[in-house]
């Protein structure tokens, strides 16, 4: 793994402490887990942006307690201040490293469809995945090559590349890429209506009986 992230227990969790944390740097978090003491400790704020920056949110972290404790640990969620944006609160979860886990994992489209060389448009209506591992076993992201889609082709779950170390769990069939007509081609289908044709008036025939019969 190789991550490694320090912690300091936090033994006073009164607000007063709580915000003295975060002026000295610190993101007030929590450990848990399956079984596990929930513990409260606090991270150094720019070592753990820059850990979830470089490594992404399913990086398995090294968390090193200053009591002497270490535990494998994945990024559960955070918080953030309304108003500044900052983190100020963090859930660690605690790995089985040999258990698999359900997480979510980035879905990233790569290279330009042939539709879209023709003018179609490219229309992405999944960015995420729900996918189950091992937590050693989880991609950072998952790709998928669309260059050889043409102008009406679509990608389904179903056509994502199989894997031996980890289940994608949502449905095969939802839609992950879709190349699109033109806009301004469906607009001249539109207007290929023959407009010129005059409606025929109702009742227009009896009314041609009526003067004849005069």
């Amino acid at each position: 793994m190789g991550i490694t992230l320090k912690a300091k227990s936090r033994k006073v969790l009164t607000n007063a402490a709580t915000k003295q944390w975060r002026r000295d740097g610190y993101i007030p978090s929590v450990v848990y887990g399956k079984e596990k003491e929930t513990v409260a400790v606090s991270v150094p704020n720019m070592e753990l942006l820059k850990t979830v920056r470089d490594e992404g949110r399913n990086a398995i972290i090294s968390l090193d307690v200053e009591d002497g404790s270490k535990v494998d640990v994945m990024l559960h969620e955070y918080q953030t201040d309304p108003v500044k944006g900052d983190v100020i609160h963090a859930d660690f979860y605690v790995v089985d490293m040999s258990e698999e886990m359900d997480v979510t994992v980035t879905l990233q489209l790569e290279g330009e469809p042939e539709g879209a060389r023709e003018g179609g448009i490219l229309q992405q209506p999944l960015f995420e995945l729900q996918v189950r591992a091992k937590p050693r076993d989880i991609p950072e992201v998952i790709t998928v090559d669309v260059s050889g889609l043409e102008i009406g082709d679509s990608l389904s779950v179903a056509d994502l590349p199989s894997s031996d170390v980890y289940e994608v769990l949502d449905d095969a069939e939802m839609a992950i890429a879709v190349v699109s007509a033109p806009e301004a081609e469906e607009e001249e289908e539109e207007s290929d209506v023959d407009l010129t044709v005059e409606p025929e008036l109702v009742g227009s025939d009896d009314e041609d009986e009526e003067e004849e019969t005069e």
